[in-house]
């Protein structure tokens, strides 16, 4: 073997320097300089951030330390990850991991269950392969997802495994089954019961059902979160009822998306937020979560009877194209009030319903238009207009509805309690997606706080916005180690500039990303260079307090 020449003998020395250097190195990665929003609620204070595998190493003065990565943050905002409260993108993150419209916002935690979850399921019911709720979740982290994951238990998806769609109660054995499926999952690490009662078959839950699942899900520190049988016309008795179930099970509860909907409700939401705070003056821990937006979005079928959804789609198409049953479902849809939460008589008019996306290619040419358009356009009546077009779309449609003011969105923003979320998907404004509109919350709804009502109406400050958007939520949610710039916390943060973050998509043009957002950090590693996704799939499953490690 020949002997290495001198030269060559030098370079592996530079070489083994280099990479002891790096080894050696305290940080993978500096951020210097920018205003640090840690999420307690503090205010931002000018310093550096170390961060180093996937863990904040350090905060302060780090101007003589070495990193991999230097970043330049003067003149920006560094918080924590921003938290999505309810998020629909566990299926669109099965298809595109890369979360865009939210990690373009900063979200670096996307939390499912709102009635449905991943999971778990009836292998008589389903041709998932899939089939727990730890499972489904733990195959979206090995498949790859740019944010972590975390979801509550579906009370809905809890009925279908041991009941269907069917309008009764469970048996004595069929409760029992819904309570050990909910022990498991808990074990498994999820959050908690989530429930979304305006919808069959959850309407046809009794309230004593869910204190029985919450009850399982108290035991191991679990919440309760729910879509209330009514955000309108029941708004109140719909508040008890998640009161009452919050100290009969002894769990912790949460309002999803608290609203007072359509107009002759505005004036309900004082009422509801005196209940509130009877019940925490109680002792009970009462919360809620909102997103930043008075139009609400949903499918069209909101605006019919639960009844008529009774046993799944194909019995739900059937009984609308029965004579008879159809023209009494019409009636029951053009009645001002009704026990059910009926969305056309609380949109106030069908022009405050907007049809946003269609199944079948045929009916694609509405998309964009208002329902009292396509009822013109047709000649009949709203109601009859929304019978037909979910038999001719073979199913729901995608709907916006105008229902909320201005004066309680700034309101709520002010609440303590309050906390964010989208109750939207994460996906990329490319390829199919684009055949599709959506409601705006789905690519705007953080940044829309930190822009509109932060920086330019001023409603909160800005400690105060990334508190409930980091902190708060993760207080609420009991998870461990994430939601503040803290050492030795996982290293979940954004670097923003508070000038120009901004929500850009509208319900007209809604596909359109937000601005202002330069770098996110999911588990110490870069997902987004300035403004740019870079690729990374290192998000986690995160899991709930049921979970001992």
């Amino acid at each position: 073997m020949q002997s290495l020449s001198r030269k060559h003998l030098l370079y592996i020395l530079v070489l083994l320097a280099g990479s002891l250097l790096f080894c050696c190195r305290p940080y993978d990665t500096i951020i210097k300089g920018g205003t640090v929003y840690d999420g307690t609620g503090k205010q931002g204070m000018q310093t550096d951030v170390g961060i180093k595998k996937d863990r904040i190493k350090a905060i302060g003065d780090l101007a003589e330390k070495k990193a991999k990565v230097v970043i330049d943050a003067n003149g920006k905002a560094v918080s924590p990850g921003f938290i999505n409260n309810l998020s629909w993108a566990y299926w669109p993150l099965l298809e595109d991991g890369r979360s865009m419209s939210d990690i373009k916002q900063g979200v670096t935690l996307e939390v499912f269950g709102e009635g449905s979850s991943p999971g778990p399921y009836n292998p008589e019911r389903t041709d998932a392969e899939r089939l727990s709720f730890g499972e489904n979740m733990q195959y979206l982290e090995k498949k790859g997802v740019s944010a972590n994951i975390a979801s509550f238990i579906g009370a809905t998806t809890l009925r279908i495994h041991q009941i269907g769609e069917d309008d009764r109660p469970p048996t004595e054995l069929e409760l029992q089954k819904m309570q050990e499926l909910v022990r498991e999952s808990m074990e498994e690490g999820a959050l908690g019961i989530g429930s979304s009662l305006i919808y069959p078959p959850a309407f046809f839950a009794s309230t004593e059902e869910l204190i029985a699942l919450c009850q399982v899900a108290a035991e191991y520190d679990g919440m309760y979160i729910s879509h209330m049988r009514s955000e309108g016309d029941k708004l109140e008795e719909a508040v008890e009822e998640l009161i009452a179930i919050a100290k009969e099970a002894g769990i912790d509860a949460e309002i999803y998306h608290l609203k007072a909907a359509g107009k002759r409700n505005w004036d309900k939401l004082d009422k509801v937020l005196q209940q509130i705070e009877a019940a925490q003056a109680e002792g009970l821990n009462v919360t809620a979560n909102m997103y930043n937006y008075t139009g609400a979005s949903t499918g069209l079928a909101a605006c019919l009877p639960p009844w008529s959804q009774e046993g799944g789609k194909e019995a739900w198409i059937k009984r609308l194209t029965n004579p008879e049953t159809k023209q009494k479902i019409i009636a029951e849809m053009q009645q001002p009030e009704n026990e059910w939460e009926n969305f056309l008589q609380l949109a106030g008019k069908p022009e405050n319903i907007l049809l946003l996306g269609f199944g079948q290619d045929s009916l694609k040419y509405l998309t964009g238009k208002n329902l009292g358009e396509v009822a013109e356009m047709r000649g009949l009546s709203p109601a009859e207009t929304a019978v037909d077009l979910i038999v001719a779309n073979n199913g729901n449609i995608s709907s916006a509805y105008f229902l909320m003011s201005d004066e309680n969105v700034e309101k709520q923003l002010k609440l303590p309690y309050i906390t964010f979320c989208s109750d939207a998907r994460s996906i990329a404004s490319e390829g199919e997606q684009l055949q599709y509109m959506t409601h705006p919350r789905t690519y705007g709804n953080f940044a829309r706080l930190l822009g509109k009502y932060v920086r330019e109406e001023k409603v909160i400050p800005i400690e105060e916005a990334i508190h409930k958007l980091t902190g708060l939520s993760v207080q609420k949610l009991k998870i461990k180690e994430r939601g503040l710039l803290q050492v030795g916390y996982f290293a979940d943060v954004v670097i923003f500039d508070p000038e120009t973050i901004a929500d850009k998509a509208t319900f007209k043009e809604p596909h359109q990303y937000a601005v202002g957002v330069d770098y996110v950090f999911v588990n110490g590693e870069m997902v987004l260079k300035e403004g740019e996704h870079t690729g990374a799939m290192p998000g986690k499953f995160v899991k709930g307090p049921g979970v001992k490690e």
